[in-house]
């Protein structure tokens, strides 16, 4: 609101004309370019938008754009304060004290200098940046430092997605070049190798029968203080279980499970697969099934 007090009080229209200046139509437009492409490249390639942590990523660049351009605006319009034309001290004493301006009539207050390109004594003056094509002073200081503090780190958030889409995009693309084949021979490579893993993890499954009910939250206070502090880290859901389902497990660790959930015949054909993490201690092995004699992946190391 601070801002746009500023800006509807201007003294006059002329204000607006700091903007065409080179100054600030470079900054601006890298700022602009950088935060779009950065924003593009989140959703579209590096991190999709609707995981939790694509979300979060995206809120950051959202943020760091709107920070920035908040006290770009706010240093380039508020100004640094100009001492008043005309100007002296209300103790005409003080003016044995003070230096006078020529070009604005008036005594320079303390710490005030003249700038040459404002054409005004300028409060507490710091310098003339030509990126904000205003001075930087007394009323602006904390608003320019700010910026000057804030687009370095947006600028590292997105040079780092920038790297990041150009090794998820470019890698794979110049592996298969590397190995001298073409995109259709690594797809049907790359789907051989994902039925054979999906063979394996159907021989190594284990059935395990539910013992206890559980929520599906991520971390469960009531199935114990080591399963609550162990929960993966992972974007993988977590799947409700009721006492007397049956679990195909494929994978897991100490205090937690990965797997299918057996439907009922009852249930309607290509219906999709329920499968996610939930606590071992939920369920127990089915004595009677042939695949018990086998762990899931990453139980035998656990032990």
């Amino acid at each position: 609101m601070g801002t746009f007090c500023s800006v509807i009080k201007f003294e006059n229209l002329q204000e607006l004309k700091r903007l065409c200046h080179w100054g600030p139509i470079i900054a601006l437009g890298v700022i602009a370019i950088c935060s779009t492409m950065a924003m593009i490249d989140s959703v579209l390639w590096y991190w999709p938008l609707h995981t939790t942590g694509g979300s979060v990523n995206f809120i950051m660049l959202i943020n760091w754009t709107v920070m920035i351009l908040y006290n770009y605006f706010n240093a380039m319009f508020v100004g640094p304060g100009f001492v008043p034309l005309g100007w002296k001290p209300e103790i005409s004493q003080d003016t044995m004290y003070l230096q006078y301006c020529k070009v604005c009539q008036a005594y320079k207050a303390p710490r005030s200098h003249h700038c040459r390109k404002c054409n005004r004594c300028v409060m507490k003056m710091d310098h003339h940046c030509p990126w904000i094509n205003n001075c930087c002073g007394y009323q602006n200081h904390a608003s320019f430092t700010l910026f000057l503090l804030l687009a370095p780190l947006g600028c590292i958030h997105a040079a780092f997605i920038f790297v990041m889409t150009m090794y998820t995009q470019l890698y794979h693309r110049m592996k298969i070049i590397l190995r001298n084949k073409t995109s259709i021979e690594s797809w049907i490579e790359e789907k051989i190798e994902q039925l054979k893993q999906k063979a394996d993890k159907r021989v190594r499954s284990v059935r395990y029968k539910v013992i206890e009910d559980y929520s599906g939250a991520c971390c469960p206070l009531n199935k114990g203080i080591k399963t609550f502090f162990t929960s993966p880290c992972t974007e993988e859901p977590r799947i409700q279980l009721q006492k007397g389902e049956f679990i195909l497990a494929t994978r897991g660790l100490r205090y937690w499970l990965y797997g299918d959930k057996i439907l009922d015949d009852s249930f309607i054909e290509g219906v999709s697969r329920i499968r996610g993490w939930f606590p071992r201690k939920c369920v127990e092995k089915c004595p009677c099934d042939a695949e018990t004699d086998q762990a899931p992946e990453g139980e035998k190391k656990n032990r």
